[in-house]
């Protein structure tokens, strides 16, 4: 199972864990895990390129394994982009968590 869990401060999301593999099916067939980190990795992706905030990523070597932590020094107006792309993420995330809640859990803290 994939745990998803997402660390709020005064609201905003300040990090974000996933670990674990869903295993909804065959090594390179896994639908949910493909979905998950192309979810996640396209996120991390875009407010990198688009918000050019740099993130504290740390990776598992094997994958399974990713967390990110924001910045503590972002101004306000970029705090806002990074936030909108970091909660679409979770909307994204819940979507597939809704259909595929045996594979994925994503906690609030």
């Amino acid at each position: 199972m994939i745990h998803v869990t997402v660390h709020r401060s005064t609201n905003q999301i300040k990090s974000f864990e996933l670990s674990g593999h869903a295993d909804s099916g065959p090594y390179g067939y896994d639908l949910v895990c493909a979905g998950v980190s192309a979810v996640s990795i396209g996120t991390v992706n875009a407010v990198m390129e688009l918000c050019h905030t740099e993130l504290e990523i740390d990776q598992g070597a094997d994958g399974g394994y990713l967390h990110v932590t924001l910045p503590e020094n972002l101004d306000s107006a970029l705090m806002e982009k990074v936030q909108l792309l970091f909660e679409g993420m979770l909307i994204s995330l819940k979507s597939i968590e809704l259909e595929y809640s045996e594979f994925i859990k994503i906690t609030n803290r």
